[in-house]
């Protein structure tokens, strides 16, 4: 087969991505594509189209296609299976088949497409090694960094070593110069300039950080300022910005996935305002065994409108568990034991304004692992090649409803990307991390069981410890506010609910 080009286009043959093979122009290959879709016939079902000069194999990608560019001659069986190629390795670099992001991971898609056909023929590789090709991770190349920075780190501190000798002998030698008999302006001029000398020499190439210079009674100062970002940088990236560019600037906080997920704040609140919150702490063993589970719960009160500072709080608690509640101590402890209601012990005063109190809190420690909210099975298997695992979720709890459930697992370093085979949801791989991320926007009753799996170099030890994050809506144990009303006349009050249930840690050793 002669493959002339392999391109990436809209249903109206606008090239959104394309790769020549052979020596072609732009306006022959623009022309090429533009004719495509008018010579495709709606009413049959082939993958395929001819004209005099070429012939065009095409796979629809929802609202684009993937089309190969070949002579008559080559051979059609061939092509598809190209074809088929091409089209597996676009999901690989863009995440929703649109133009944007086409466009976004245009470079990446070419050099994957040279990965497949050089010289217009196609290469025996598969899709694994054309992630391992241009993901251009060296082990070598790994190791050699590292000896460097030891070197290094070796050098300075040897450096270091030698200006501290170099400063005591400074000081032996001014000491020297102070005593009698040791004076005198040549011996104190020779030892000065003797010891300058060396200690430019040996100090020079450490660069060391530079001291503070002596304030000069003159005006401002017109030095460069080092270690700020200063008004021309900004007024740069200002300008870049204004172009269309995409400026990444440094971050110097924690990554994004590193950080504790919450929900967003609701944007309507009453004047009357109640936070359910619950943090979950699990660690469960790789083969069975639930090693400890803390569930730590609060309900947060904020009151905005002095009309509704006394009041007092219906709780409904139907947990069966066996939680462990427990009051502020402001709170009348007989009142809510008896009525399961929430009230000050003076009811003449009123809850603070506009402040977060904390009226009621729960804890609920187990080893049950019938109280699992959502287990985690990870079983890696040695192959010839490496490591075969398997991994599957269960939600136990079918009231929950879990949102941006991520679940990382860490893979081996310097072993090129995991090989993904059948997949419930998404996955990110972080090379930079060593994880592998298995994305679940939501995990409920009608998706309540999945699975992913995955082959890559390494041992069974490699994968573990896994963990998992998510954020939900409904609480764990199930204790909501019903009611509000005021302190005199019972009359009820309005009041929005916030509840959250969030991971603080839930691990797999």
């Amino acid at each position: 087969m002669v493959l002339l080009a392999a391109a990436v286009c809209t249903k109206a043959g606008k090239a959104l991505v394309s790769r020549q093979f052979v020596e072609m122009t732009r306006t022959r290959v623009e022309g090429l594509l533009a004719a495509f879709p008018k010579l495709m016939n709606t009413g049959k079902q082939h993958t395929f189209v001819e004209t005099e000069s070429v012939r065009y194999v095409y796979q629809p990608l929802e609202k684009l296609y993937m089309v190969l560019v070949t002579t008559k001659n080559s051979n059609i069986l061939e092509d598809l299976e190209t074809l088929r190629l091409f089209s597996r390795v676009i999901p690989e670099y863009c995440r929703v088949l649109e133009e944007s992001e086409i466009s976004e991971h245009c470079f990446d898609l070419i050099f994957a497409f040279d990965e497949i056909v050089a010289l217009g023929y196609r290469e025996n590789v598969n899709l694994a090694q054309i992630r391992t090709f241009t993901e251009m991770d060296s082990h070598e190349e790994k190791v050699f960094r590292a000896v460097r920075e030891t070197q290094e780190r070796e050098a300075k501190a040897e450096m270091r070593r030698k200006a501290k000798e170099l400063q005591q002998a400074r000081r032996d030698a001014e000491r020297g110069k102070k005593s009698p008999g040791f004076g005198g302006f040549g011996s104190s001029s020779s030892s000065s300039s003797s010891t300058a000398i060396i200690t430019d020499t040996l100090i020079e190439p450490e660069k060391p950080k530079p001291t503070p210079a002596p304030a000069r009674p003159s005006g401002p100062s017109k030095a460069l300022k080092l270690g700020a970002r200063g008004k021309e940088v900004d007024d740069f990236v200002d300008k870049l910005k204004s172009e269309g560019e995409n400026i990444i600037l440094p971050n110097t906080g924690k990554r994004p996935s590193d950080a504790t997920k919450s929900l967003p704040a609701p944007v309507n609140t009453e004047s009357v305002h109640l936070r359910v919150e619950e943090k979950i702490t699990l660690t469960c063993g790789r083969d069975g065994g639930l090693q400890n589970m803390e569930v730590l719960g609060m309900i947060t009160l904020r009151v905005s409108d002095d009309k509704n500072g006394r009041i007092r709080l219906l709780i409904n608690n139907n947990d069966k568990r066996g939680v462990q509640l427990q009051t502020h101590p402001n709170v009348d402890k007989k009142l809510f034991t008896a009525d399961s209601i929430i009230g000050l012990k003076n009811p003449d005063k009123s809850f603070p304004l506009n402040n977060d109190v904390g009226v009621l809190k729960w804890r609920l420690q187990s080893t049950d692992e019938s109280l699992i909210p959502l287990t985690i099975n990870c079983w890696p298997s040695e192959s010839g090649s490496g490591c075969d695992v398997n991994i599957e979720y269960e939600l136990q709890e079918d009231s929950l409803e879990l949102n941006d459930v991520v679940i990382s697992i860490p893979i081996p370093s310097g072993v090129g990307a995991p090989v993904i085979g059948d997949l419930d949801g998404e996955y990110r791989h972080d090379s930079r991390r060593n994880v592998l991320e298995w994305c679940l926007p939501v995990v409920d009753m009608k998706n309540k069981t999945g699975s992913l799996e995955f082959s890559i170099a390494g041992q069974p030890n490699d994968f573990f410890p896994v963990n998992v994050s998510f954020v939900s809506k409904g609480n764990y144990c199930d204790i909501q506010v019903s009611k509000v009303y005021q302190v005199d006349g019972n009359s009820p009050v309005r009041f929005s609910t916030e509840t959250s249930f969030v991971v603080d840690k839930y691990e797999i050793l």
